[in-house]
C-alpha cells in the first residue's frame, strides 16, 4: 500500500495533470475559435457540394477537386454548377450583415465575391461555346450515353456502335473545313479544345465502364470507340495548331499565350489590388532602383567598384561541390530558424521543425524550376549527371549558398512549410487561396529579414539583392508579356542583363512563367503580396500596436485570403457589403 504522504502526492500530481490538461484544452478551443456558426458552415457546405458536383458530372466518378473557377467540360454540368452558386448567394441575402462579427463580415464579402465570379465566368464560357458550338454537332452523341452510364443503364450496343461512328465521319469531315478557317479566335480555339476533352474522356468513361462486362457492347464497340477517339484526338491537335499558329514564336521556342490588359484589370480587381498593370510596373522599377543602389553599395565593400557583375560572379562561384547541397540548405535553414527564435519573430510548432522534409529535383523538373521549391519539403535543384558541363555550372552557380540563403526561409520557416502547417489546423473552411498570400507571406520574410540584418556580409547581401531583383523582374517582364509588349526571348535577356540570371535559368524561369500552370498575376503576387503584409507591419507594429510574434500568429492563424482583408480584421475597419478594394499599401513604402 502506499504511505499517505505517497498517496496525497499522487493525487495532487493526478489534480495538476487534470488543471494543466483542461487549460490545454481551453487554450487549443481559443486557439481554434470560429468566430460565428454561419459562415464557416455555408463555406465549408459549398466546398462540400460542389466536389461532389464535379465528381458526379464528371467523366469519371472518381474525379473530385477543390474550389474551381470554371467547371468547364459539359454545358450540363456547368448548369448545375451554376445553380448551386445560385442558392449559396440566395442563402447570403437572408443574412443580416451588418449583426456579423468582424470575421465573418470578411468572409461574407469574399464568399459572395468568389460565387459572383465564378457565375460571371461561367457566363463568359457559356458565351464562347455557344461561338464555337457548330464545331460539335456529335457532342450529345457522347454526352447522353454518359448520363446513362452514371447509374448503370445497359446500353443498346449497337446503337452506340452506329452513333459513334456517324460521329467519327462527321469529325472527319469537318478537319479539312477547320484547317480553312480563319475567323477563330483564341477564346474561341481554347475553348473548343477543353470542350474536345471532356468529350474525349466521356467517351473513354462510358467505354471503360461497359467493355468486357457487357457481351453485346464487347461486340459492338470497341472498333468504333478506338475511331472515335482517334478522330477526336485528330481534332484536338487541329485545334491547338491553330491556336500555335496565333501565338507569336521568337528565338526562345517559348510559345505561351498573353493575357491582354482587360483580363490583367479583371484579374487584379478580384485580388483585391488597386492598381492597374502599368501602375505596378512603375513601381517595380522604383524598387529595382533601390536594389541597385543596394547592390553597389555591396559592391563597393568587396571591392569591386561599380562592377556589380564581377561581384556578383565571385558570389557565383562559391557553389558547393556535388553531393554537398543537402547539407548546405541545412545549416542555411539552421541558420534562419536559430534567427526567427533570437529575436522572438513567430511561434514555431515543434512538430512543423520535426517533419520538414528534403526531396532532389529532377532534370525535368529543372528545365522550369533552375531554383529549388519548397512546401512539405525543400525540393533542391541541383545538376545531374546527364546534363552538359555548361548545364552543371549554370545550375551550380545558380544556387550558390549566398543566393540561397534568401529562400530558405522562403521555401521552409517560416515561409511555405508553416503556411501549409498553420492552415490545415487553423480556419480550416477558408479557401480563398491566393498566391499574393501564399507567396506573399514567403516573401515578406525575405524583406524583413533583410530589415533585422540577416544577412551577415556583402556576398550574403548581393545574395538577397539578387532574389530581391528578381521579383521586381518578375512584375516587369511578366506583365509586360502579357500587355502584349515583351516577347518571351526579350524577358529572358531582360532577366540576363538586368538581374543577373544564368541565361539556362533565365530560360526555365520565363518557360515556367508562360507556359505552364501559372496564372497570369503568379509572378507579380510574390512581391506585391510581400508589399502588402510589410506595409501592414508598419501600420501595426511599427506604431506599437502589436509586437512582430503577435502580429505574425495572427496572421498564421486567420488562413489564406487577400492580404486587404486581413488588414480589415486586424484593424477592425468598418467593412460594407459591397466592399471595394481602396488601400494603396505602396504609398507607404519609401
Amino acid at each position: 500500500m502506499l504511505k499517505f504522504d505517497k498517496l496525497k502526492s499522487y493525487f495532487f500530481a493526478l489534480t495538476f495533470s487534470g488543471i494543466m490538461f483542461c487549460s490545454s484544452i481551453a487554450q487549443s478551443q481559443e486557439e481554434s475559435y470560429v468566430p460565428c456558426q454561419v459562415m464557416p458552415m455555408l463555406i465549408t457546405n459549398h466546398e462540400a457540394d460542389m466536389g461532389d458536383l464535379v465528381r458526379y458530372y464528371s467523366p469519371s466518378n472518381s474525379f473530385r477537386w477543390g474550389r474551381i473557377s470554371d467547371p468547364g467540360g459539359s454545358q450540363e454540368r456547368r448548369d448545375r454548377i451554376v445553380t448551386l452558386n445560385k442558392k449559396y448567394l440566395a442563402e447570403l441575402d437572408k443574412i443580416n450583415f451588418s449583426e456579423l462579427p468582424q470575421e465573418c463580415k470578411v468572409d461574407y464579402i469574399l464568399f459572395k465575391r468568389d460565387l459572383k465570379y465564378d457565375i460571371n465566368n461561367a457566363k463568359q464560357h457559356d458565351k464562347i461555346y455557344t461561338e464555337v458550338k457548330n464545331w460539335f454537332p456529335f457532342s450529345e452523341n457522347i454526352y447522353k450515353y454518359l448520363k446513362l452510364r452514371r447509374r448503370g443503364y445497359q446500353l443498346d450496343a449497337k446503337e452506340v456502335a452506329q452513333s459513334w461512328n456517324t460521329s467519327a465521319k462527321q469529325i472527319d469531315s469537318l478537319l479539312p473545313v477547320l484547317k480553312k478557317e480563319e475567323s477563330l479566335n483564341n477564346n474561341q480555339i481554347q475553348e473548343a479544345i477543353s470542350a474536345i476533352e471532356d468529350l474525349k474522356n466521356s467517351a473513354t468513361s462510358i467505354f471503360s465502364f461497359f467493355n468486357d462486362y457487357d457481351p453485346m457492347f464487347t461486340w459492338w464497340v470497341p472498333t468504333t470507340y478506338k475511331a472515335l477517339d482517334s478522330s477526336l484526338a485528330d481534332y484536338k491537335t487541329a485545334f491547338q495548331a491553330k491556336l500555335e499558329n496565333k501565338r507569336p514564336v521568337d528565338e526562345s521556342g517559348i510559345i505561351g499565350y498573353p493575357a491582354g490588359r482587360d483580363e490583367l484589370v479583371k484579374q487584379l480587381k478580384y485580388e483585391m489590388i488597386p492598381y492597374n498593370p502599368e501602375e505596378l510596373i512603375e513601381i517595380a522599377n522604383k524598387e529595382f532602383a533601390w536594389c541597385d543602389k543596394e547592390l553597389l553599395k555591396a559592391t563597393e565593400e568587396m571591392g569591386f567598384g561599380k562592377d556589380w557583375k564581377a561581384a556578383q560572379e565571385k558570389v557565383k562561384n562559391t557553389y558547393v561541390a556535388p553531393g554537398h547541397q543537402p547539407e548546405a540548405m541545412l545549416d542555411l535553414y539552421n541558420e534562419s530558424i536559430d534567427f526567427l527564435k533570437e529575436h522572438d519573430l513567430i511561434s514555431v510548432p515543434p512538430l512543423a521543425e520535426e517533419t520538414w522534409g528534403m526531396q532532389m529535383m529532377s532534370p525535368q523538373r529543372q528545365l522550369v524550376n533552375p531554383f529549388f521549391t519548397g512546401g512539405t519539403n525543400i525540393t533542391i535543384s541541383y545538376p545531374t549527371s546527364e546534363m552538359s558541363y555548361d548545364q552543371k555550372m549554370m545550375s551550380m552557380r545558380g544556387n550558390n549558398p549566398h543566393f540561397s540563403k534568401a529562400t530558405v526561409h522562403h521555401e521552409l520557416i517560416a515561409g511555405h512549410n508553416l503556411e501549409g502547417f498553420m492552415n490545415s489546423r487553423y480556419r480550416t473552411y477558408r479557401n480563398y487561396r491566393t498566391p499574393f498570400w501564399t507567396e506573399g507571406w514567403s516573401l515578406y520574410w525575405e524583406l524583413l529579414l533583410w530589415d533585422k540584418g540577416f544577412p551577415s556580409g556583402p556576398e550574403d547581401r548581393i545574395g538577397m539583392l539578387f532574389w530581391h531583383m528578381h521579383r521586381c523582374a518578375r512584375i516587369i517582364f511578366s506583365l509586360n508579356y502579357h500587355l502584349g509588349k515583351w516577347t518571351p526571348q526579350e524577358c529572358i535577356d531582360f532577366l540576363v542583363d538586368r538581374v543577373g540570371f544564368e541565361r539556362a535559368n533565365a530560360e526555365g524561369e520565363v518557360r515556367r512563367s508562360f507556359i505552364g500552370s501559372y496564372p497570369p498575376l503568379y509572378q507579380l503576387a510574390y512581391l506585391t503580396g510581400g508589399r502588402q503584409f510589410y506595409a501592414l507591419r508598419e501600420e501595426l507594429v511599427k506604431t506599437g500596436k502589436m509586437s512582430d510574434k503577435e502580429f505574425h500568429d495572427k496572421i498564421m492563424k486567420l488562413n489564406s485570403m487577400p492580404i486587404e482583408m486581413i488588414r480589415a480584421i486586424l484593424t477592425d475597419q468598418d467593412v460594407k457589403e459591397d466592399f471595394k478594394t481602396s488601400w494603396k499599401f505602396y504609398d507607404s513604402i519609401d
